[in-house]
């Protein structure tokens, strides 16, 4: 095998398929990386069992092969390289990896590809398309509500459903709740019409893949263990989806709401901000006081002091106080647009929708919290 690339186009492949390797160990093979030609690119391949990756750069391809080289070796080698051709070239008869830029010469030890994990990306049959920014916009408008509680396994991911021909994500920790719904060019999604959880490090993995390609569609199919994504068969991702069953999320939608309180988004997202400073470390807990057309929200720490904020909103509901995780409310305001937000709750103890009048398909809820 002999391949000539260029710097820049080897380090971004490696950086892609990098944060994939095997970190824990668990099987040496899985802490190399798989390079190998087709059809005159270099593509690069890593996998943990869990997420898989592979992803194809141009490059000029001599004579074609492929081998299984130490992932975080050849990337750690490779970012100090100046920008420039870097040659390839496997030894005939030695297990040597010769990697040539300039005058700089390494000689790396590489391996039979026989053992590395055989990988699959895709299941044409059931095959729908979401296109970058819509991906992107469901990752960041509700992974922050995903769990970090590792004993609740179900809960460490986004649950992907189809729902009247539209694609609904939804994330929960038990606590708070973030749903998009996302319209699609082929409705009826079968694969998702019972649902599937990604996990939280597929989630990651995801937006890497989404923000490499901005403007593209991007192919997802399923099958019962996997989630396959494929973004102009350059940049593939294979995902283990989590076997678990996502909890009845609908069921902590009030179905309607008696009081509704209508504020900047800006002016609320900063001033929650400004009084959490003074919110107890442990609890986070900030205090809403709502009466006609006024919002005040405050903070009491033990040992530092308080914090007093008035906000002017639209509310004629009956005057009451609540409190809040000042955290979930600052995470859930931050993922929406400019605009106004609205807050629809039913008492001091009911959960509180958080809606937004610039993104109609999305809604927040959150829990108040006994302050």
């Amino acid at each position: 095998m002999r391949v000539k690339i260029l710097t820049q186009h080897l380090k971004d492949s490696l950086n892609k398929v990098l944060s994939v390797v095997d970190k824990k160990n668990t099987r040496p093979i899985l802490t190399y990386i798989l390079i190998s030609t087709n059809d005159g690119q270099l593509t690069f391949s890593a996998t943990d069992l869990e997420v898989s990756a592979r992803v194809s750069s141009n490059a000029n391809v001599e004579s074609e092969g492929q081998f299984c080289v130490n992932a975080k070796n050849i990337s750690d080698i490779v970012r100090e390289l100046p920008q420039d051709e870097i040659l390839l070239e496997i030894i005939e008869g030695k297990n040597m990896l010769s990697l040539r830029c300039r005058t700089i010469h390494y000689s790396l030890l590489v391996f039979k590809t026989d053992d590395f994990p055989k990988l699959a990306f895709g299941n044409a049959a059931s095959a729908f398309t979401l296109n970058s920014k819509q991906i992107l916009e469901i990752i960041n408008r509700t992974s922050h509500a995903m769990s970090l509680d590792e004993t609740r396994l179900n809960l460490n991911g986004i649950f992907l459903q189809e729902v009247d021909s539209i694609i609904r994500a939804v994330a929960t920790d038990g606590h708070r709740l973030s749903l998009l719904d996302t319209e699609v060019q082929n409705p009826k999604v079968k694969s998702l019409m019972s649902g599937v959880i990604i996990p939280k490090k597929s989630i990651n993995e995801l937006k890497k893949l989404t923000e490499s390609f901005p403007e593209s569609s991007v192919e997802i199919s399923l099958d019962d263990t996997f989630m396959y994504v494929n973004a102009e068969n350059k940049y593939f991702l294979s995902v283990r989806l989590i076997a678990r069953e996502y909890p009845k999320y609908e069921a902590v939608i009030p179905p309607k709401t008696t009081h509704k309180l209508i504020a900047s988004k800006d002016l609320f997202f900063t001033a929650v901000k400004r009084i959490k400073i003074m919110s107890n470390e442990k609890s986070n807990g900030v205090r809403l006081h709502l009466k006609k057309d006024e919002m005040t929200i405050t903070a009491n720490h033990p040992s530092l002091g308080e914090a007093r904020e008035k906000v002017q909103v639209e509310y004629s509901g009956n005057e009451m106080e609540i409190g809040f995780n000042a955290k979930y409310l600052s995470d859930t305001l931050s993922v929406i647009s400019e605009g106004n937000v609205s807050l629809e709750l039913n008492n001091e103890l009911s959960p509180v929708l958080i809606k937004s009048e610039k993104l109609s398909g999305y809604l927040g809820i959150i829990m108040p919290l006994k302050l």
